[in-house]
């Protein structure tokens, strides 16, 4: 939509304020799996001719993903799992945009360990858990981490619920 390559969308989200000056993007944009609504599509919501800009979309668009995010942690919470600590690994892990704002929507600390392939590792961590029959997993580090803090934006996040409750089930 920008055409602009992922450092300066990282740029561009990052000079925009919290909010986008009301910019919210509902990024559904091939369906979605959580909630599972594989026939919707994104939306782009409260559009006006002041924030209509490349800054406001390009943060838009990271607070859209993260506060997606969110709503599948609320969903966790809800089925009485404490979220202990957020770990933020894969291609969002990449991008400084993510690292910074992610705090924020999500109102706790971030922990982004040097880039592995986790997936993979944690794959591997659970066959060796189930193949001990042990009553706890193996020991697993991280190695080097880096956590990131903000002040928490809760208005994002009602922002986001607002747009997507006019997107689901579209």
């Amino acid at each position: 939509m920008l055409g602009v390559d992922f450092d300066e969308l990282d740029r561009l989200a990052l000079s925009a304020p919290a909010g986008a000056e009301g910019l919210t993007l509902v990024p559904y944009f091939e369906g979605e799996r959580s909630p599972n609504l594989p026939e919707s599509a994104g939306a782009l919501h409260g559009v006006t001719t002041r924030n209509l800009t490349s800054a406001n979309v390009a943060r838009a668009a990271v607070e859209g993903l993260l506060a997606s995010m969110a709503y599948c942690m609320d969903k966790i919470a809800g089925q009485g799992v404490d979220v202990e600590r957020v770990i933020l690994v894969g291609g969002g892990a990449r991008s400084e945009a993510v690292r910074r704002i992610a705090p924020a929507i999500w109102g706790r600390p971030v922990h982004v360990p040097t880039p592995a392939e986790y997936v993979a590792l944690g794959a591997a961590r659970q066959a060796a858990w189930a193949l001990s029959q042990a009553d706890s997993p193996p020991p697993w580090s991280f190695g080097v981490t880096a956590t990131y803090t903000g002040e928490a934006t809760p208005r994002v996040l009602d922002q986001y619920r607002a747009a997507q409750s006019l997107t689901l089930g579209r």
